[in-house]
């Protein structure tokens, strides 16, 4: 597993009882993660002092339960990036912190490219794998894409914190599937292409989105806009069952299938302070071309 321990600004304090405990620059919030099936026998004290809580309803969705006044948002940094985070009404706050190794994983290989390249970023959320290649190296041409207007804002944002406003990225809101279809129709190549697709979701259109009947079709149209010279593929998922092994396996039947190329798969996860332990929080499948 590769563990996001890079953060100083976000921790993850405890894990248990179906629960995170986590630290957010100075707010303490408390957030349901239903693969949490322990219980720690000594639990942070910190449980009953949390900002925040977010409580799951039995109808679906659910909602925050506040101990204190909270800014509507505010901003935590990794590294050299920063970020606007708030308590959402889906649970999250507009931040994976676990997706920090990917980033780095990304910055690594477009500093070793030392040339200029072109990157796709798909289902692109609030900009943090957009952001890390950016910041990267400042010729690096960036497409950041999702469906969610709301996020494509917030992703510029995030830029504008992060003092990358005027970097060389275009903001799309539009549907995955069909932008590379048109991309493929118009020849456009990228040299490297990340994606984070949901489990379930629904296009600009209100197309339907079920990640396991979607990604073999989503990764052979990918192989398709590849360039002439291409660096890598970073495909990632929290969708349960989609196991690292199953991801590379897809990889080898699309992707490897047209190129000669080197990959790799693993989970990404946190380090939780109370425990020395990590949490598991998805899976990470790269291709490298040779």
């Amino acid at each position: 597993m590769r563990i996001a321990s890079g953060w100083r600004e976000y921790e993850l304090i405890d894990a248990t009882g179906g629960e995170r405990l986590e630290r957010w620059g100075d707010v303490i919030l408390i957030r349901p993660d239903p693969q949490i099936i322990w219980r720690n026998p000594k639990p942070s004290p910190l449980w009953s002092n949390a900002d925040a809580r977010y409580i799951r309803s039995s109808s679906g969705g659910g909602e925050w339960l506040f101990n204190k006044r909270l800014p509507e948002s505010w901003v935590v940094t990794y590294k050299n990036l920063s970020f606007k985070v708030k308590p959402t009404g889906f649970k999250h706050t507009g931040l994976f912190p676990e997706q920090a190794v990917n980033w780095d994983l990304c910055v690594d290989f477009i500093k070793k490219a030392d040339r200029t390249l072109k990157i796709l970023n798909l289902f692109a959320y609030t900009g943090g794998a957009t952001l890390a290649c950016a910041a990267a190296c400042s010729d690096v041409e960036i497409c950041h894409l999702d469906a969610v207007k709301n996020m494509v804002e917030w992703a510029g944002e995030n830029a504008a914190l992060s003092g990358l406003k005027d970097r060389k990225i275009r903001w799309l809101i539009d549907d995955a599937m069909k932008f590379i279809a048109r991309e493929k129709r118009r020849n456009v190549k990228y040299d490297a292409i990340i994606l984070d697709p949901p489990s379930y979701g629904r296009g600009t259109g209100g197309e339907m989105w079920k990640l396991e009947d979607s990604i073999h079709a989503l990764m052979s149209d990918c192989t398709e806009i590849l360039s002439d010279t291409p660096l890598f593929i970073l495909l990632n998922s929290y969708t349960t069952g989609l196991s690292p092994s199953v991801m590379a396996y897809l990889l080898k039947m699309t992707v490897g299938k047209k190129y000669k190329t080197e990959i790799t798969a693993d989970e990404i996860g946190l380090p939780v302070t109370t425990t020395g332990l990590a949490l598991p929080c998805g899976s990470s499948a790269m291709v490298v071309f040779d």
